[in-house]
């Protein structure tokens, strides 16, 4: 049965690079498989919608150009923050931090540079801007229940609180 544009439950094991390079950038080759379910926007939209009509079994190459990935780098999104912002913290070049948006979502940051009165940060992805390349082999796909059709989640929801629900 081919993976639907929509609720079915897919496993994926992954290596991703960056189009035209050889560094491995992530992978769970040799763990365990990726699991999410097609159209709850768990996956960047340009590999959700190559694995549209694949079958379990099936291996492929995914280009994922940077607009249906992590989007394109807005320069915008690196800005200068005052120093006394990140207090107790040990900054470095290159770290990742992680705080709240405005809307209570985890926002990540990465530190460019530093002084002692400024910190500058960029808010795109790390991977923002680049074009990406998945060797994806499709391990699982299965049409998702009712409960995880509603819920999101692969497995269902819970009701004890253990996973995060509210």
């Amino acid at each position: 049965m081919a993976i639907k544009e929509e609720n079915s439950v897919v496993g994926i094991e992954y290596e991703l690079t960056e189009a035209g390079g050889s560094e491995v950038l992530d992978s769970n080759k040799g763990g365990a498989p990726l699991e999410f379910i097609i159209g709850k926007g768990q996956l960047i939209p340009g590999l959700e919608k190559a694995l549209v009509g694949m079958n379990a079994g099936d291996t492929a190459d995914i280009l994922v150009k940077a607009e249906e990935a992590y989007g394109l780098r807005d320069e915008e999104a690196v800005q200068e923050l005052p120093r006394d912002q990140f207090e107790g913290i040990e900054l470095e070049k290159g770290m990742s931090l992680y705080g709240q948006g405005q809307n209570d979502e985890t926002i990540q940051v990465n530190v460019v540079d530093f002084d002692d009165n400024t910190v500058k940060v960029d808010f795109n992805h790390p991977l923002a801007g680049k074009d990406l390349m998945f060797n994806v082999k499709v391990i699982s796909e299965r049409d998702a229940t009712e409960e995880e059709a509603q819920t999101g989640q692969v497995g269902g929801g819970c009701t004890d609180g253990s996973c995060g629900c509210h």
